[in-house]
């Protein structure tokens, strides 16, 4: 009969031998993967090669026209007007983005309007387009889930007083 220190003994040495296989296999898959990085993953090879795909990105991007012109009035007594045109650049091949985008036209025009609508002619004049259109990206940005607008470009930006 086989003893209690005997079946013990086994019983390690068999746990033993299945760490040691877990730890072969794992190694083993750790190399093969390394490899695989190294020699079959594109954008591994060298940084210029993902510099030209980032330069092909950029140059397939458009721009969004979508919003198109608005005509705001100020909050003066007599109310001026502002002639305003947005754009911005976007990737259509990112198409959940250029969908969201789609979608948020309605709102984008009521972010500009409901922001511009509240100055008066003054406040417009003093303040700069650069500081309108850092507040306008600002609250566009806010009301989006899959991407992030980059710059806001103004093709017209008119007060009519």
């Amino acid at each position: 009969m086989e003893s209690m220190r005997d079946r013990a003994t086994k019983t390690i040495s068999f746990i033993y031998r299945g760490l040691f296989i877990c730890l072969i296999l794992l190694v083993v898959i750790l190399i093969v993967g390394t490899l695989y990085g190294v020699f079959f993953n594109r954008t591994s090879h060298n940084v210029s090669h993902v510099d030209n795909l980032l330069d092909e990105e950029y140059q397939r991007g458009q721009t969004f026209t979508g919003i198109g012109q608005i005509r705001v009035f100020t909050a003066d007594p007599q109310p001026g007007m502002v002639v305003l045109f947005i754009s911005f650049n976007y990737y259509p091949d990112d198409t959940a983005f250029s969908e969201e985008l789609a979608h948020r036209i309605r709102d984008f025009r009521d972010i500009a309007t409901d922001y511009i609508g509240s100055f008066t002619v003054d406040d417009l004049q003093r303040l700069s387009e650069e500081i309108i259109k850092a507040e306008l990206l600002r609250r566009f940005n806010a009301v989006l889930l899959l991407g992030q607008i980059d710059v806001l470009f103004f093709s017209d930006f008119m007060i009519i007083s």
